[in-house]
This record gives C-alpha cells, sequence and structure tokens, in this order.
C-alpha cells in the first residue's frame, strides 16, 4: 500500500477518466476479472474497477499482496487463455509481481498488468515510493510500455487522449494472448497519475455495462490512434514478431516414432499418437495421460536400451520437466525431435530441434510392431494401486476363524496409513473431467508421474520454471475462473507442506467476494524431503543438509486454516482420504495428510 503526495481534489480527475477509458476497454477486449492490490496511486484504477463490478461487468478479486494477486491472475489466465488485469500501485508493489511474470513468460500464460506509477518529475528526485517501474520485467514481456500521464480528457470521453488509450487496450490484450509467432504471455503498461489521484467517475462509463455507446466513446480501435501519447523510449515496447511458416509438418510413418507431452500440451498429443499409431509418454501435468497409447511406467521404459536405443523421431508437445530421462531423450543427436509451438518458450534441447507450427500424420499402416513393444513395456511396468479386492468368500463364511481373518484384513485395509503413492491416487480417483487438479512441484508430483495411470482430467501445474511458489493463488485462480457460471466442480490442489507455507498469504480471501470451491491437499512430511532424492543426499552432512535444504517445521496447519477461514481436515488412512475428498465441498478445504519422511 501507499500514499499520497498530495490532496486529491472535489471533480473531475484526469486519472479516473484515463481509468476509465483504459478498463472499459479492456472490458469490451473480453477481459472478465480484475485482480487488484489497494494502495493511492492506483485509487483510480480501483474505484473504476470497483463500479464495473457493481454493474457486473468484470469480477473483482482483492489480495493485500500483490505476489498473491499476481498468481490469482496467473492461474485466471491458465484457465480461461484470457488474461486477467492485475492492478498496484507503485514502488515495492511493482516488484512484487515479478515471480508471476516469470512463470507466465516462460508458460505462456497471458497476464496483463497495470501498475499504477509517480509522474516522470517525481523519478530520480527521491520522491516518495518512487522508482525505475519503466523496465522492470524487460526480456518477460510481450509488451511494455510507459504510458504518459493523463491530463486533458474531454468529459464525454472523446479526444486524441481517451482514444489512444482505448487502442492501448486492444493492443495489449492482443499481445497477451499471443500469436503463431510469439506466445501468449505478460503485458506491462506502466501508468502514471498526478494528482487529484481521483475524481467523479464519468457518465459513459456505464455504457460499459448495459452497451450503450452513443457516441462511439467506447471503440477500442486495433490499431494506435495519434501514438502521441506513450512513452516508447529507453527501449521500453513492443518487440517485431519474427517470420513464422504456419504450414503444419508432415510426419511420414517410416521413423520409429515417440510421442512426448510435457506441462500444457493438451489432448492433441494424445490425438497424434492415436493417428499414428506410435507410443505416448505423458507427464502427469500434460493434459494429455490417457488413451491406448500411453505408456506407463515410463521412466523404466525409457531405461531399456532395447526400446530407447531404436528411437528415431520424437514428437513433442508441451514444456516436459518432470524426468531426466526424456530430458536425455530430447538431448539426443541422433534423434529427430520435432517440437510442435505450444503456450511456452521454444524447445531446443538438443540444438537441432525442428520447430513446428503443427504436425500431420501422413496416411498409412501404423507400425504395429513398434508400437506393441511399447505396450508391453508398458504393461510390464505399471503401477497396481488398486486397494485389494475383499475376500467375500471368507467374510460369508461359517468358521469363525475364516471369517474373523477375513474381517481382520479388511479393518487392516482400512487402518493403513496414507503413502505418497496412496496420497496421489486417491486424488487422481476422485477428480473427473469437470473438476481441476493443479499440483505443487513439490515431491508429490513426481510421485503422481511415477505411478498414476491414464485419466483425462484438466491439470494445471507452474512448470515454465518450476518453482515452489504461488501454487495456493494459482490454484484459486483456476477456481474462480472454472467456476465462473458453469457447472465446473472442485479445484484440488495437491501441494507439500513448504509449497503451503510459501504461499500462505493466499490463504486470506475477503469475506465479501464469492469463495472458490477449493481443495488444498497438503501431504506433510515435516519439510523438503525432495532433496532426499537428489545427489545432495549422498554428499552433504546429514545435519547440513537439513538445516540449510529439508528445512524442517513444526507448523500447526489446522490453527494456520481456522485463522483463515479455511475448513480443516487431517487424514491418515486411505479410507479416510477418500471420505474428505469426495464429500461435498461448499467453499474453502485444508486437507492435511501427515506424511513419513
Amino acid at each position: 500500500m501507499s500514499g499520497s503526495d498530495g490532496p486529491a481534489e472535489a471533480g473531475r480527475a484526469p486519472a479516473t477518466d484515463a481509468a476509465a477509458a483504459l478498463l472499459g476497454a479492456l472490458v469490451s477486449r473480453g477481459v472478465r476479472h480484475v485482480v487488484l492490490s489497494p494502495g493511492s496511486r492506483s485509487q483510480a484504477l480501483a474505484l473504476v474497477a470497483a463500479e464495473l463490478e457493481r454493474r457486473g461487468v468484470i469480477r473483482l478479486h482483492v489480495r493485500i499482496d500483490e505476489r498473491v494477486a499476481g498468481f490469482t491472475a496467473l492461474g485466471i489466465g491458465r484457465e480461461t487463455r484470457v488474461p486477467a488485469a492485475v492492478i498496484c500501485t507503485s514502488g515495492t508493489a511493482v516488484a512484487n509481481l515479478m515471480p508471476a511474470v516469470l512463470e507466465a513468460h516462460h508458460s505462456g500464460v497471458p497476464l496483463l498488468l497495470l501498475t499504477a506509477d509517480r509522474p516522470p518529475e517525481l523519478r530520480g528526485i527521491g520522491a516518495n515510493q518512487a522508482t525505475r517501474q519503466p523496465g522492470m520485467f524487460s526480456g518477460f514481456v510481450r509488451l511494455e510500455l510507459d504510458v504518459t500521464t493523463p491530463a486533458d480528457i474531454d468529459p464525454d470521453g472523446s479526444g486524441a487522449e481517451a482514444a489512444d488509450l482505448r487502442a492501448l487496450a486492444a493492443h495489449a490484450v492482443t499481445a497477451a494472448r499471443g500469436s503463431l509467432a510469439r506466445p501468449a504471455g505478460p503485458v506491462h503498461l506502466n501508468l502514471p497519475y498526478r494528482t487529484p489521484l481521483s475524481g467523479e467517475l464519468p457518465p459513459w462509463l456505464a455504457g460499459v455495462a448495459d452497451g450503450a455507446d452513443p457516441d462511439g466513446a467506447l471503440d477500442a480501435p486495433d490499431d494506435f490512434a495519434s501514438g502521441a501519447h506513450y512513452q516508447g523510449g529507453g527501449g521500453i515496447g513492443e518487440a517485431e514478431d519474427p517470420p513464422i511458416d504456419d504450414e503444419p509438418v508432415a510426419l511420414p510413418r517410416g521413423p520409429r516414432t515417440l510421442v512426448v507431452a510435457g506441462a500444457d500440451a493438451g489432448p492433441d498429443a494424445e490425438e497424434t499418437a492415436h493417428r499414428g499409431g506410435w507410443p505416448l509418454i505423458a507427464e502427469i501435468v500434460s493434459g494429455a495421460r490417457f488413451g491406448r497409447n500411453l505408456v506407463h511406467g515410463y521412466r523404466s521404459v525409457l531405461g531399456d536400451p532395447e526400446l530407447a536405443d531404436a528411437i528415431e523421431r520424437v514428437v513433442v508437445f508441451g514444456h516436459p520437466t518432470l524426468s531426466r530421462e526424456v530430458a536425455a531423450l530430447l538431448s539426443r543427436r541422433d534423434v529427430d525431435v520435432i517440437a510442435v509451438t505450444g503456450p511456452g518458450e521454444a524447445l531446443n534441447l538438443n540444438g537441432e530441434t525442428t520447430p513446428a507450427p503443427a504436425v500431420t500424420v501422413a496416411d498409412g499402416e501404423p507400425d504395429r510392431a513398434w508400437l506393441g513393444a511399447w505396450m508391453r513395456a508398458s504393461r510390464a511396468a505399471s503401477v497396481d494401486l488398486s486397494p485389494a479386492a475383499p475376500d467375500l468368500d471368507g467374510l460369508a463364511s461359517a468358521v469363525p476363524q475364516e471369517r474373523l481373518g477375513a474381517i481382520s484384513a479388511e479393518v487392516a485395509v482400512l487402518r493403513a496409513p496414507v503413502d505418497r503413492a496412496s496420497l496421489v491416487d486417491a486424488v487422481w480417483r476422485a477428480s473427473w473431467p469437470h473438476d481441476r487438479l493443479v499440483f505443487a512441484s513439490s515431491r508429490l508430483v513426481r510421485v503422481a508421474d511415477s505411478v498414476l495411470g491414464g485419466k483425462k482430467v484438466p491439470v494445471h501445474a507452474n512448470r515454465g520454471l518450476a518453482g515452489i511458489d504461488g501454487i495456493v493463488a494459482t490454484g484459486i485462480g483456476v477456481a474462480l475462473a472454472s467456476q465462473d457460471g458453469s457447472g465446473a466442480g472442485v479445484t484440488r490442489v495437491l501441494a507439500g507442506d513448504l509449497s503451503l507455507l510459501h504461499d500462505v498469504g493466499s490463504l486470506l480471501l475477503p469475506g465479501a467476494e464469492d469463495e472458490p470451491r477449493i481443495q488444498v491437499i497438503v501431504g506433510n512430511d515435516g519439510g523438503g524431503t525432495i532433496f532426499d532424492g537428489l545427489e545432495v543426499a549422498d554428499t552433504a552432512p546429514r545435519e547440513a543438509a537439513d538445516r540449510v535444504l529439508f528445512t524442517p517445521h513444526e507448523t500447526r496447519l489446522e490453527q494456520l486454516a481456522l485463522a483463515y477461514g479455511w475448513e480443516y481436515r487431517r487424514v491418515t488412512t486411505r479410507s479416510a482420504l477418500d471420505q474428505a475428498l469426495t464429500a461435498p465441498v461448499g467453499g474453502r478445504q485444508l486437507i492435511e495428510v501427515p506424511l513419513t519422511r
């Protein structure tokens, strides 16, 4: 939050008129979610957003922490592929958006930053809360502009200055949503304002809600108008789109081919594998982990040289990040790697990867021997997590010892403690196509990737940079967007304890807003056990590794959940976990599952 550099005046304020022109045009271009953190310099934007919410045009989400706001907007953009606008004040508030900006850039998620700023004359002279905001996200945004401080916007919303703001809004949304030449990603509009920082709302703002716009005040042209109201110096602006061939790459049937689906691959990967008759390796976060050609236990299968060494071509969708075996495969120079253009950065681990906007499969008979070899290996490597079938004969037996033995076996199954494999299995089985599943970058996502079978479930994960931060906020954003006037089910966030604690501020939600239907399932093993499976476990002294990597804690998650107004449940057995996951969800639930290290 911030203070003001001067008192606000009654009546009209250029800041408010400019905010209305910009936000109104964003709404006309399809922006339906605004996430804001309060502050003085951004008050005009905030008050216009509140009016648009009152009129039912947008959904407004207020978060006191800008980092939480950024990841909430990221989750909304993940689910809808339409940018949510993030509003914040000047100073350190803007810097707190950097983690979400980096993830949006690397994973290709549309995001729109509206950062209020001091006017240029207050920069670099020691003025309060004034820093160099233009260019703060250079290299990670699709469009970056330092907008001229508003001064002369006509009361009726006409004139070149308002027209330029509307044109900028249209341009920003287009840039954030991306194109074939440049993937979707974040856009930064830096918006300096002078006092008075807010004033009366312009009457033409009502046209945003009811569609009335007799004077064309809300038009948002595709091109900039005069272009005179943008400060484009210092390298701030939009990069040129590189030339790109949009013709699909035709895949002949000859080479022995493997289809790999990484994060955000989507169902196109499964369809390509099905059409080609090729085996499919699909990460749990790919959205493509289903179908007849799915390879189970792919890590161990790739370890079979008879199969792996025979691969001649790999077609990649999305961003694979979860296994070293796949990374090694995609780095091989003797394999023809074709990477289908996705929402994130271009993939080129071997330095010779062929980019493709799309792929088509040539007509002809599939190589049934090739697919068959992979499917046999898949069956051998699959993990059966199904609960043991009850001994029906024993339970119905008239012999007391047989019946008691069967009953004891059933009780033992019900009382068995939850381990990581049974935890991820329970969450996977409880989730269906109308639900959403969000994985944190913790040990649990790797366990899930190793043991879970195929199922067509919408999955999200921040694997652009695979950071631990922002997962609860991202999940809440996904829930808010997926449940926006639709029949969507529950959003489940599966996280480790450190992932939760790193983003604990996201548990704070305003009481005035609609509650998302969300379950945050926390596998609590008291620290960062993911490091126990890395090289450091064999090289570092245990005491030092625990101190600086494992970072043990004794946080009481129940008190934490209750303090933030979440329903809390602690479960220790599979039967209790199944009941907790499938019970009706009316709002926010935090489910703690204790795990051993």
